[in-house]
């Protein structure tokens, strides 16, 4: 199978052999047309009148096996489920959870300090603190004599 173009990754736009119909069509040739496509993560975010929080489900993914990349404006996390070989592919009647990789990357509403982000992971469930940045706090500067 040929690669997704640029523009049906984009759009979601499925491509089908005229041979082929998307009704013909079962489960693993589904698959096999997101063989390269990543999955994106769902995720809550709100705010606090002093953080910005954002949650989401990371269930059966070690945290070692997860990345999170933050700016003072946007936030990615990457990551891979990886699938157990337990048993034949012909023993299955139904299959619907994402196995491999996936990503998501948020523009967040606010800039916030980078270097006090925490992140901890409870049950499968990753929640990451991201403090907002305080434009209005100031410093005093001490002049140095050289």
């Amino acid at each position: 199978m040929k690669k997704k173009s640029f523009f049906e990754k984009i759009t979601g736009i499925v491509k089908v052999d005229d041979d082929k119909h998307l009704s013909d069509m079962n489960d693993d040739d589904m698959r096999d047309m997101d063989s390269d496509a990543e999955g994106e993560l769902a995720v809550d975010m709100y705010q606090t009148p002093t953080e910005i929080i954002v949650k989401t489900m990371i269930a059966g993914v070690k945290p070692e096996d997860v990345d999170i990349s933050i700016t003072r404006d946007m936030i990615t996390i990457r990551g891979k489920r990886e699938e157990s070989h337990d048993f034949s592919e012909d023993d299955f009647f139904h299959k619907e959870l994402y196995w491999g990789s996936f990503s998501r990357s948020i523009i967040l509403p606010q800039e916030i300090e980078v270097e006090e982000v925490e992140a901890t992971n409870k049950n499968g469930m990753l929640t990451i603190h991201l403090p907002k940045l305080d434009k209005n706090k100031q410093a005093k500067v001490k002049i140095k004599s050289l």
